[in-house]
């Protein structure tokens, strides 16, 4: 389980951040279900960039809990 990873029902939500080549972050989250052979991961990448790592981990935690909770 990744340092960030939570877990929601029968889903692992790991929120991801990526350093651009302008000094922004992008934000991304892997949802996973299953284990095993019969695991699924569901990756979202999101279009705005962020101006702190920070700032795009809390987007992308408070996205994929979002996601998560609806599913």
């Amino acid at each position: 389980m990744q340092k960030n990873s939570i877990e929601v029902g029968k889903y692992l939500v790991s929120p991801m951040t990526k350093p651009q080549d302008d000094g922004s972050f992008a934000a991304s989250v892997s949802i996973r279900s299953g284990r095993g052979m019969a695991s699924h991961d569901r990756v979202m990448r999101f279009t705005p960039s962020f101006q702190s790592h920070r700032a795009a981990i809390r987007y992308a935690t408070a996205e994929g809990l979002a996601w998560a909770r609806a599913h």
